[in-house]
């Protein structure tokens, strides 16, 4: 084997590596989240508490996703992978002005936020004014949250730190502590306070500065000791800024899309009562296997991207973007099909009990199968997204956003009338298959060599996939007697097996690669 493909075989073995590590993470963060969300179904159900916790959790998310974790992620990595490799002399003050300007920044929108809670609240959930006391609550939990986003912010940013470095547990695992957080506060909440949704407010700043300290504790361990920088206009800074803003730009409209979902969920005329909870439950399943796997790789895969661009490699730029989506559409093929086949049992499993009833199933199960069907794109959307900001190009996908942004909307208006919840979902799912579509047509342009190795790719796995869709079907009708909770795992695991073998007798590489495993 050539010294190139050598080299080529243990960067891959290292992404694997980091993405096993960050999908452990996420396992037990989702885990714990799903505990969480379970604990507060059964408390809160899809009432009017649960929908304005809800919506005001989500106002410092937004941010967090605009200038934290995705604007971590996608402009600070690439950059400081150019500082840690080509000027290490410069990272210390690099890293000192960088962190002081998103104190700064974190701080200010905080206090917007605060101040201005009630105009944006009315502005996004419009429905809420139809029941009495609904839009107050939302406002009052939206300003005591905001402050979460200082802390989750500065958390994205040290977890990026270590990423450079090739250190993904304490990153991986940090999330965990703002489940503790909310699993601590929501029974505490329950049990001793007359409002208790207040108490899950605690509960999420509680949880963010844990957050925060567990991520700034390892950055020792790398020789970084943080300090009041020398000045505030460093070249670094302002390269990232200059990245920063079609990223913010990007995301915001990213966010536009759920909050167009939002607003349109919270027409309960339309759409019916509970819709803006009932979405947050079915996204709840969607982003466990997103979370598990699809933002694992995309975590773990940006600074292997930013390495190569740095390098000037594009050869084993292209062979790692084709590795990265192949393993991501993968996963996400199958399943899409479980989540299709299984969604209302799979709902009532989780959710149902307290005060989520068999009407909530219904209403999030069927929110919940149309969601499922853009899981390969919003997967692609996360693995395209990385490699275009690697190049130090945030306004390719700032722009298929704005284009997505368009779609759904549209889509939304047309369906929700005659699908109501479901038309809405089926919207975000049609626009992020949009999207990864788009992202590559572009990428394959730019730096090419990408679109040949996909279409076999892709005729063998579907049929992988249909066949573990017949098996799923199948077993679930023929194993009518068995309790629930036993068929469901048991046509879990015999679509897994059929979907693997398929695909490792139609050659795979990926199920070539668990076979190897489980012979050892």
């Amino acid at each position: 084997m050539s010294t190139d493909k050598i080299d080529h075989h243990h960067a891959l073995k290292g992404i694997l590596r980091s993405t096993s590590i960050m999908s452990l993470g996420t396992l037990a963060s989702r885990i714990l989240g799903f505990v969480r969300d379970i604990i507060f179904a059964w408390f809160f159900g899809t009432a009017a508490a649960a929908d304005a916790f809800v919506l005001a959790f989500r106002l410092p998310n937004l941010f967090r996703d605009l200038i934290g974790e995705g604007a971590a992620n996608s402009s600070f990595v690439p950059v400081m992978t150019e500082y840690k490799d080509k000027k290490p002399q410069e990272l210390a003050e690099f890293l000192n002005a960088v962190v002081a300007w998103a104190f700064i920044v974190l701080c200010g929108i905080t206090l917007i936020g605060i101040l201005f809670a009630p105009v944006v609240v009315r502005l996004i959930a419009p429905g809420f004014v139809e029941e009495p006391g609904k839009i107050e609550t939302t406002i009052a939990l939206t300003r005591i949250m905001f402050p979460y986003l200082i802390f989750i912010g500065l958390t994205a940013l040290f977890s990026s730190i270590q990423f450079t470095y090739g250190a993904f547990t304490m990153p991986a695992f940090g999330p965990c502590l703002l489940n503790v957080a909310l699993i601590g506060s929501t029974l505490v909440a329950v049990f001793c306070m007359k409002q208790p949704v207040y108490g899950l407010a605690l509960g999420v700043i509680v949880g963010g500065i844990l957050q925060l300290y567990f991520q700034w504790r390892p950055l020792k361990k790398h020789g970084i000791v943080l300090k009041r920088p020398l000045t505030l206009d460093h070249a670094g800074a302002r390269q990232i800024g200059k990245l920063l803003l079609p990223r913010i730009i990007g995301s915001g409209v990213y966010q536009l899309n759920v909050f167009v979902d939002t607003i349109c969920a919270s027409l309960t005329s339309i759409v019916g009562l509970g819709g803006v909870s009932a979405i947050y439950y079915a996204n709840r399943i969607v982003l466990f296997p997103m979370g598990i796997f699809g933002v694992a790789l995309a975590a773990a895969t940006l600074p292997a991207f930013a390495r190569h661009v740095v390098a000037d490699n594009k050869a084993e730029l292209r062979r790692t973007i084709v590795f990265a989506l192949e393993n991501i559409f993968f996963v996400m093929l199958p399943t899409t099909v479980f989540l299709c086949l299984l969604a209302e049992p799979l709902t009532r499993l989780v959710f149902q009990r307290g005060m989520f009833d068999a009407t909530s199933t219904a209403v999030t199960s069927s929110v919940l199968f149309f969601f499922s069907l853009g899981l390969m794109g919003y997967g692609g959307v996360k693995i395209l997204s990385s490699a275009f900001h690697a190049l130090q190009d945030t306004t390719t996908p700032m722009k298929t956003a704005f284009l997505c942004l368009f779609v759904n909307a549209a889509l939304n208006v047309i369906l929700m009338f005659p699908m109501k919840l479901s038309g809405i979902a089926l919207a975000s799912a049609v626009s992020a298959l949009i999207n990864v579509g788009v992202l590559f047509v572009i990428l394959e342009k730019r730096i090419g060599g990408l679109s040949g190795a996909f279409i076999e790719y892709f005729v063998k796995l579907f049929a992988a996939g249909l066949a573990m869709g017949v098996v799923i079907w199948s077993g679930w009708r023929l194993l009518v007697h068995v309790p629930d909770v036993m068929r469901l795992v048991i046509v879990a695991v015999m679509g897994g097996l059929v979907y693997f073998a398929a695909a490792h007798a139609f050659g795979l590489e990926q199920a070539r690669q668990i076979h190897k495993i489980f012979k050892r």
